[in-house]
């Protein structure tokens, strides 16, 4: 069964990413309100990239978690920052040739796991939650040292919807991500003598992006995440992409007001300055005024991870969005202050 909306087509059935020759399944092209794909992917070495990633951002802390697997290498971390003082915490590892890495092909389920002398971590999915968990030896110490501990979950909320599409460079060259936001957290983090208590009473959100693909070498991207409540109380959350998304008739823009999605299918206007990544990103409709929104940073995450044919630079903006969306409903919300982020990433892999 499958819907209509603006120029990309909505699925409500479980559908494979791939045909038998390894490439793009028609069924598979367009976007769903739930994780429905089954990520066969084959073949390609090199150019399949696999991850979940997500992050938990509070009052006081925001928190990161990957597994992935890229076919070079397999890459685990976990890091925490605090936003009252910028202090970070960061523990992980890089596997050659991903030795060891493996994630589920039915997206959002099962689990992912990884013991290594230098970080345990753990994603579980289960039909209410997924429990995150990991314990590792800080490899750029903060908080005056000591182990990172992290055990949160983060609830998934009966007929939640989410933002799940797929984008077609071409029949070869495609990748499904999941972007989740909106979904309440609960647990503790501990670094060394410090700890932190993750619950409602401290705005603590979580989001997901998981992703399952054949890539091109060379690639660029926009995301930007919030989560928060508007001022008519209403719980508004940003899904905002950008640049890898362009030409291939299908975006990774929506909205999500209380628990319900409004796909955006339109490119997105993004002003911002790479150079000084600390000035205001504003994000919005051209020609429109479904989303004008402003985030204004307060922590740059900066992140290079260079190894030759490898590389990932990132800037990774959190900070407080303001501004105005309007949803299916035509309702405008406007909000001022939910925490999130913005970034942009640029990648040979």
């Amino acid at each position: 069964m499958a819907a209509s909306s603006g120029a990309e087509r909505e699925y409500t059935v479980h559908v494979a990413e791939c045909d038998s020759r390894g490439r793009l399944a028609a069924a598979a092209r367009g976007w769903s309100r739930q994780p429905l794909l089954r990520a066969n992917l084959r073949g390609r070495w090199g150019r399949k990239k696999q991850w979940d990633y997500w992050c938990v951002i509070t009052d006081e802390i925001a928190v990161s978690l990957v597994y992935a697997n890229v076919d070079y290498a397999g890459l685990a971390s976990v890091w925490v920052m605090e936003h009252a003082s910028g202090e970070q915490a960061t523990a992980g590892m890089i596997a050659p040739l991903a030795r060891g890495f493996a994630l589920p092909q039915q997206v959002c389920t099962g689990s992912v796991s990884l013991r290594h002398k230098a970080l345990d971590l753990a994603i579980d999915e289960t039909p209410t939650g997924t429990r995150l968990t990991a314990t590792g030896q800080q490899t750029a110490p903060g908080f005056g040292g000591g182990t990172i501990e992290i055990d949160i979950t983060v609830a998934k909320p009966a007929g939640h919807e989410s933002l799940n599409v797929m984008i077609p460079w071409n029949s070869r060259q495609f990748q499904f991500t999941s972007k989740q936001n909106t979904r309440p957290a609960t647990g503790t983090v501990r670094v060394g003598a410090r700890s932190w208590s993750i619950d409602a009473a401290h705005d603590a959100w979580g989001v997901q992006d998981l992703g399952r693909g054949i890539w091109p070498y060379r690639n660029q991207w926009n995301w930007g995440s919030a989560s928060g409540y508007g001022l008519d109380g209403r719980l508004v959350g940003l899904q905002f992409g950008g640049k890898w998304t362009e030409g291939t008739g299908a975006t990774e823009n929506a909205l999500c007001i209380d628990g319900r999605l409004t796909k955006i299918s339109q490119e997105l206007q993004w002003t911002y300055d790479w150079a000084d990544p600390m000035r205001p990103w504003r994000v919005r409709t051209p020609g429109s005024d479904q989303v004008d929104v402003t985030l204004t940073p307060t922590f740059d995450r900066y992140d290079c991870t260079d190894l030759k044919v490898l590389k990932m630079e990132v800037h990774q903006c959190f900070g407080t969005w303001s501004g105005r969306v309007v949803g299916d409903d035509g309702v405008p919300v406007e909000f001022s202050g939910i925490r999130g982020f913005a970034e942009e990433a640029r990648n040979r892999w």
